[in-house]
């Protein structure tokens, strides 16, 4: 099962894009800046995955459940999707608490 880590962010991604198009949390409130917010954030960790290579702090670990391609020394393919989940499932829980933030300012006390 070489691509199961693969699939398995897949799913979770895919959870993420229903989550975000039912409760319009992030690409469904505004889709250019939620393009912009995700790029970079996805660009600033893997900046600091190849800073934490090149300074040998980062190893890529053997597993079976990996497709075993690499896009540089000890970054696995994987680490993109997992970068884009991480930081994809961050915005949509800040747009939840904005909106149960808002939602709990306009309840009249």
């Amino acid at each position: 099962m070489p691509v199961l880590y693969l699939v398995a962010l897949a799913i979770a991604l895919t959870g993420m894009v229903m989550l975000d198009r039912r409760f319009r949390l992030f690409f469904w409130r505004d889709a250019r800046r939620a393009t912009i917010v995700l790029v970079a954030g996805v660009v600033f960790f893997l900046v600091w995955d190849l800073l934490g290579i090149g300074l040998g702090i980062f190893f890529r670990g053997e597993t079976a459940f990996m497709t075993g391609l690499q896009l540089a020394p000890e970054l696995p393919l994987e680490e993109i999707f997992f970068l884009a989940l991480l930081c994809y499932l961050t915005m949509n829980v800040y747009g939840f608490g904005m909106t149960l933030l808002s939602r709990h300012r306009s309840v009249p006390r």
